[in-house]
């Protein structure tokens, strides 16, 4: 995994995944446990203790985890979606999916080492750590999985494989990365854009993704191609964009990632200064995104993909 993660692309990441629900048209399951047979559970359970190679490097579990902390919020959706919500104890309070997770006052940007400690965790799962957290709940007994956001679909993959190996679900975890893994190959087996221009829309005042992030791949997959690349030359990831370069470049198609923490809506576009002669206002190409969704490299990614790809036909059908 890349380790390119700045302080600043964190606080961005952390900030986009603050909003809203999903509409994505395809959820994953909101559990695989119940179709797993006893037998595999019970395997499952006696394969502690396990050393897992995460993006930390190995962490050991003795045992299997049943009081889990989570400060990522896709790492609460994972570790919901391959069953291991039983196991969680508290997650961070931007975890706000799905409903029943233990939402609590810990930040996963600046995670306190006592707070987590305080609720007996035997696994803690991190996106981000700002100093010495990890060494600290590692000093404590506590093994720690540190998860900064994902590059690649192969990124996400790996993680959740990590996460069920941890847990004592990794037959689970496996048929959740397959679950993915068919849904986003076979929308981009048949969407392709083209060399279509877009903008991925972050907030108001311009910050957007390019093609290097996960996001960014998952549009270059369907065929689309972005044009705040162009604009990042020292490949940060997540550069703020000018008005003119938007306009001057003129998108086919415009993705808003802005619609729960800032208000943004397609008609609100084309009332701002120029906008209204891009070629995606015209054609009325600009997708509302769910902001959560959009941000996180979880299971609903299938659904954000149908999503993109769904618009992709909508207008070049035309």
């Amino acid at each position: 995994m890349s380790p390119r993660f700045p302080t600043a692309v964190a606080a961005l990441a952390l900030l986009a995944a603050a909003c809203g629900s999903s509409t994505s048209t395809t959820e994953a399951p909101a559990t695989t446990a119940a179709t797993t047979s006893a037998t595999t559970a019970i395997a499952e359970v006696s394969a502690f203790p396990v050393t897992v190679e995460t993006g930390n490097g190995s962490v050991t579990i003795e045992a299997r985890p049943e009081r889990i902390v989570s400060l990522s919020p896709t790492s609460t959706e994972v570790l919901f979606a391959i069953g291991a919500g039983n196991q969680v104890v508290a997650v961070d309070n931007q975890s706000n999916y799905p409903a029943e997770a233990p939402v609590t006052d810990l930040t996963g940007f600046d995670p306190n080492l006592e707070a987590i400690a305080g609720y007996g965790a035997d696994l803690v799962v991190l996106m981000y750590d700002p100093g010495e957290v990890q060494a600290g709940l590692e000093a404590l007994g506590i093994p720690v999985i540190l998860h900064p956001a994902a590059w690649t679909l192969e990124d996400a993959y790996a993680q959740i494989e990590q996460v069920g190996q941890a847990t004592g679900h990794s037959e689970d975890a496996l048929d959740l990365v397959e679950f993915m893994r068919s849904g986003i190959e076979g929308v981009g087996g048949v969407a392709d854009a083209g060399g279509a221009t877009y903008y991925h829309e972050l907030s108001p005042d311009f910050y957007t993704a390019t093609s290097a992030t996960f996001i960014g791949s998952l549009y270059t997959m369907l065929g689309l191609v972005n044009i705040a690349d162009a604009a990042d030359p020292d490949g940060y990831g997540y550069p703020q964009l000018s008005a003119e370069h938007i306009l001057a470049e003129d998108p086919a198609f415009i993705f808003l990632a802005d619609t729960k923490c800032c208000g943004q809506v397609a008609e609100m576009v084309g009332e701002r200064p120029g906008w209204s002669a891009l070629t995606a206002v015209q054609s009325g190409s600009i997708v509302e995104l769910d902001d959560d969704v959009a941000s996180r490299w979880g299971p609903r990614v299938v659904g954000l993909v149908e999503t993109i790809a769904a618009a992709l036909d909508a207008q070049l059908s035309e």
